[in-house]
């Protein structure tokens, strides 16, 4: 008998990659909530914690997450900077825009793979004629809820340079 999930066991909505992969995207003022995580060699150690506290704060504001991007900027072996899409300003928190050309691209599978996903968009973004100029990695669901849905899609984004 197949084991049922119950919303309750869901905490991340599902991911469509469709409107994520391989696209460009034109982004004017787009509102961000920023926050950082403590990393140990690049492995997050405190991202739940951090994205729940997040999260609360949005809903009780009356706010949305658009798409439930977050966007993480690995800034070294001990900080990762996370970056919660919102659709207006978050009280006491720190809030930021991102604005420019970006360009975004789907993988599926164990985050071991991270060095060849950024190869591989490195790869296609030259074959494309774009140059980046900063990356950012969205996990769109939490390990749970990607073994739940069967698929552990991550999204690499990256700011274009003014060409």
């Amino acid at each position: 008998m197949p084991q049922e999930t119950s919303v309750k066991d869901i905490c991340c909505p599902e991911f469509d990659p469709a409107p994520w992969d391989e696209k460009l995207h034109e982004w004017t003022g787009k509102k961000f909530i920023k926050d950082s995580v403590l990393t140990l060699f690049y492995m997050p150690i405190n991202f739940g914690s951090v994205m729940r506290r997040l999260h609360r704060k949005v809903e009780q504001q009356q706010a949305e997450n658009p798409d439930w991007m977050g966007l993480a900027d690995h800034t070294s072996k001990w900080n990762m900077d996370i970056y919660l899409a919102v659709n207006k300003e978050i009280t006491d928190e720190k809030n930021t825009t991102l604005s420019g050309k970006f360009a975004s691209k789907v993988y599926e599978g164990p985050y071991k793979e991270t060095g060849n996903w950024n190869k591989d968009f490195q790869a296609w973004c030259s074959h494309k004629g774009l140059t980046p100029e900063k990356y950012y990695m969205w996990y769109t669901t939490c390990p749970k809820c990607a073994k739940k849905y069967g698929k552990n899609y991550v999204v690499i984004v990256a700011k274009l340079n003014k060409q």
